[in-house]
């Protein structure tokens, strides 16, 4: 394994009912002004809005309303909440939902403590931002695990990129099973798939030999894979969502990257095709990772053909490593189409865009065993079509 340092700020509150257990007492040490965060408005029609704020009147806060955070939050948005916060003078932030709306509040933490634009002091200064209003996040989709880091994806729409963006940690997380429980069924399968994205994105990486992280990774992939199953056969099974719920994390909070370089080039090339086509992130990650990891092959057989015995079962009796990989996308790709997500761009309504441009502004990360280049990201897009 590579060298690490591990040390994780924010404290989890897992299971049912942690929101009126534990968020009483969190709030206590919180200044007088929330910023109370959300999207569409779904957490209203559900009843977490009422009880969330009930509980922050109940302490005695001031409510301040920042709403309609999109599915791909952009800088704009950022920008919008970070004037907000500081007009009012917000002195805690609490993020209710998903992905989206958590990172969003991530970059708006560090940019309401800033004068000097965050896009600017990290992509062109190569500074990071090293203040923050304090934060927590009541997780009501789950699937990106971003509630565990500090990283925000965040569409610079005037630049045309969908871009990692470094922002604050999360004081604590409150994770509810039961919060999740009316999510769309789309939107469930979708968020597990991008899990089981970041754990093979994870896994993918350098060291590439077996370590201890791959292995705990491995029970990771198997748990998610089981429980999107289980949650297809029975929409109502709390015991598969409760798994979902903390596997999300766990693809997210450190743990399976400990001594990893890690690959994540599917999910740089995602991003992009989002910033053009403003597409479901999942779905992206579904169409893409099959056509990617052919592409992939055969520099990262090895990994490969660990993960179809490991992960998939996939006896490796008389196959060669070269079969044993080839076995592994056969096995990721039946899948996919297995618990109903596209398997092509067409799928998703994605015909008309310029995927030369695209491929071209794609980060090449350091972790992937294949350093891609423009014209091959071009062939694996026009493959997705």
């Amino acid at each position: 394994m590579n060298s690490f340092t591990y040390s994780y700020p924010t404290k989890v509150y897992f299971g049912e009912k942690a929101a009126t257990k534990n968020l009483p007492a969190e709030l206590a040490k919180t200044g007088k002004t929330v910023m109370l965060a959300y999207g569409g408005g779904s957490i209203k029609k559900n009843g977490v809005y009422d009880e969330l704020v009930g509980i922050l009147k109940e302490a005695g806060k001031e409510i301040v309303e920042f709403t309609g955070i999109m599915s791909n939050p952009t800088y704009v948005k950022v920008q919008e909440g970070a004037r907000l916060a500081k007009e009012k003078n917000v002195g805690f932030i609490l993020a209710v939902g998903g992905g989206s709306v958590i990172d969003c509040c991530k970059i708006v933490s560090a940019q309401a403590k800033s004068d000097t634009d965050i896009w600017k002091m990290e992509f062109d200064e190569h500074r990071f931002p090293m203040e923050f209003i304090p934060m927590g996040a009541v997780v009501t989709a789950f699937g990106t695990g971003a509630e565990m880091n500090c990283g925000a994806v965040i569409t610079h729409e005037e630049k045309n990129l969908k871009n990692g963006v470094m922002g604050a940690f999360y004081d604590f997380a409150i994770l509810d099973p039961e919060y999740t429980m009316t999510m769309p069924m789309n939107q469930v399968i979708s968020g597990a798939f991008d899990s089981l994205s970041h754990s093979m994105e994870t896994y993918m990486g350098s060291p590439r030999e077996v370590n201890y992280s791959d292995e705990i990774n491995e029970a990771t992939q198997r748990n998610i894979i089981r429980n999107i199953r289980a949650t297809l056969i029975d929409p109502a099974d709390r015991q598969a969502r409760s798994e979902l719920v903390w596997a999300a994390a766990m693809a997210e909070n450190g743990i399976l990257k400990l001594g990893k370089v890690t690959d994540f080039q599917c999910h740089m090339l995602e991003h992009q095709l989002g910033a053009y086509t403003d597409c479901n992130h999942g779905l992206g990650l579904a169409v893409l990772h099959p056509v990617l990891y052919r592409h992939m092959m055969p520099e990262a057989n090895r990994q490969f053909a660990r993960l179809a015995a490991e992960v998939w079962g996939v006896s490796p009796d008389g196959k060669s490593e070269a079969e044993l990989a080839e076995s592994f996308i056969t096995a990721l790709s039946d899948f996919i189409k297995e618990i109903g997500l596209p398997t092509t761009l067409a799928e998703m309504g994605i015909a008309d865009v310029d995927l030369e441009a695209i491929a071209k502004s794609t980060i090449r990360t350091d972790g992937c065993v294949k350093k891609f280049t423009d014209e091959e990201l071009l062939a694996v897009l026009k493959e997705c079509i």
